[in-house]
């Protein structure tokens, strides 16, 4: 028997280790080609091997044809994921994370409610929420503008309870009942105890609510008509299907937008979240495991 459970080891270590590596080439390949792509040209692209380097001058070239594309309109779908994303995060940690913490550590009515509100928004897809939100946004006026967008992505109901968890679960009472009997306000006790100890979570809801609204597409592509104001999501599906070279459908191939250019500005795309994941991972385990870490 124990003779049989040895020899089983490094077969299940093998096996473990193979399936990994097969989880890790499946995500790592595709990331790999999308990095690579646009330091080839169109027929490099198609003739050489798709891992294979080109050169640095293609990645010029290929940035030179999406800044000429509509008069520099790339440059206006960064600027607006960057304001409609910002703007996001700021409302969403002002409401989110007080939210969370009054419905963790006070009395408020309805509190049962008011969860069960939170829990049943958080799952309910967002496409499903996409015409009754155009329909508030068209009775106040503000579509196709910023507006339109920052709005309903500052509704972030799963940091509202992510935050809810933290607070209940790994933020002592009796340090805030020190506080107050130190002469703390409520609003002191909380921007000066509860907030500071707060940054794991602080740190998970910013991470998490920047990928959604960087990625945001179905929304913008619903409320925003003009081209200007599109984000980089709903910018680079106007660039993919107006592009001869990418939909032949459309006949002619005069646009000077190709492959290297569409995965270059899909690498523009990919790269902040890249950047925040980085940062944020620190965040992110200790933000995920506090809650299961009291007592």
């Amino acid at each position: 028997m124990s003779r049989t459970m040895t020899h089983s080891k490094p077969w299940g270590g093998v096996l473990r280790n193979v399936v990994l590596l097969g989880f890790g080439l499946y995500c790592a390949v595709p990331l790999l080609w999308l990095l690579l792509a646009p330091t080839k040209s169109d027929g490099e692209l198609v003739g050489d091997s798709p891992l294979s380097f080109g050169r640095f001058g293609a990645i010029a070239d290929a940035w030179s044809n999406l800044a000429d594309y509509n008069n520099g309109v790339v440059y206006s779908w960064i600027w607006n994921t960057i304001i409609y994303t910002g703007a996001a995060l700021i409302l969403t940690i002002v409401a989110a994370i007080p939210a969370g913490y009054a419905l963790a550590v006070k009395d408020v009515p309805g509190r049962r409610t008011l969860l069960m509100a939170t829990l049943i928004s958080m799952v309910v897809p967002p496409t499903a929420l996409v015409l009754p939100l155009f329909l508030e946004v068209n009775f106040l006026g503000l579509t196709d503008t910023a507006w339109a967008v920052i709005l309903p992505s500052a509704f972030f109901p799963f940091g509202v309870y992510l935050a809810f968890v933290y607070f209940s679960t790994s933020l002592p009472l009796e340090l805030l009942e020190a506080a107050k009997l130190d002469g703390c306000s409520e609003l002191r006790v909380f921007t000066s105890v509860a907030l500071p100890l707060a940054r794991p979570i602080v740190g998970l809801v910013l991470f998490f609510c920047f990928v959604a609204s960087w990625n945001n597409y179905f929304l913008p592509y619903v409320m925003l008509s003009k081209e200007s104001l599109y984000n980089l999501p709903v910018g680079i599906g106007s660039l993919v299907a107006s592009s001869p070279a990418l939909n032949p459908s459309l006949g002619g191939a005069s646009l000077p937008i190709r492959r290297p250019e569409a995965a270059l500005i899909g690498v523009v795309a990919v790269l902040p979240i890249a950047i925040a994941f980085i940062w944020a991972q620190r965040y992110l385990v200790r933000g995920i495991f506090s809650g299961s870490l009291k007592g």
